[in-house]
């Protein structure tokens, strides 16, 4: 057998060992990704029954780093809700989840459009809004956020001591890795 005889074989070996690598590549990111969605989910299992509240499921997805509008998250709602009940199970979440991360849909928006926006609702530059305002903007305008939205929020990012809401410090809590 001459060296242009092997070619072919050593080819095909490289061409299959490169393969099975991307295999196991693309098998353990699915499984790393299904780990951090049944974290979060069970996070709000509180029943430990592998159910969850209708109600919580922005939140999750949220958490996993993903910001669909209302109508995406409505949307996907009525994709895993089984029979209307309020509840979603962990069987039907896991894999839409899943395809949503793999699929990168409901991304982040980018910190620099974010403090853009910030910036123009800081029309006095100052580095901060003052809770009313904040609440003002954010109930009345776009997709609103309810009242007791607006007052958990608070609770969390307010500058307690000065009773603002100092936004690059609320930029850089709203910002997520992409490749988490």
């Amino acid at each position: 057998m001459n060296h242009t005889d092997k070619t072919p074989v050593v080819a095909r070996r490289r061409d299959n060992n490169m393969a099975e690598s991307n295999n196991q590549s693309a098998e353990t990111k699915l499984s790393e990704v299904q780990k951090r969605i049944k974290a979060a989910f069970e996070t709000f299992d509180n029943a430990a029954n592998n159910t969850v509240d209708v109600r919580e499921i922005g939140t999750i997805i949220y958490s996993l780093g993903c910001f669909p509008s209302q109508a995406d998250l409505h949307d996907f709602i009525a994709e895993v809700e089984e029979d209307h009940s309020g509840y979603i199970h962990l069987d039907s979440f896991l894999p839409a989840m899943t395809k949503v991360l793999l699929e990168h849909k409901f991304p982040p928006i980018p910190k620099d459009l974010l403090l853009q926006a910030f910036e123009v609702l800081d029309k006095d530059n100052k580095g901060y809004l003052e809770p009313e305002e904040l609440t003002k903007y954010m109930t009345q305008e776009g997709e609103p956020f309810t009242q007791e939205e607006m007052d958990e929020m608070l609770t969390a990012l307010a500058d307690h001591e000065r009773n603002v809401v100092y936004y690059k410090d609320l930029i850089s809590q709203l910002a997520i890795d992409p490749d988490m």
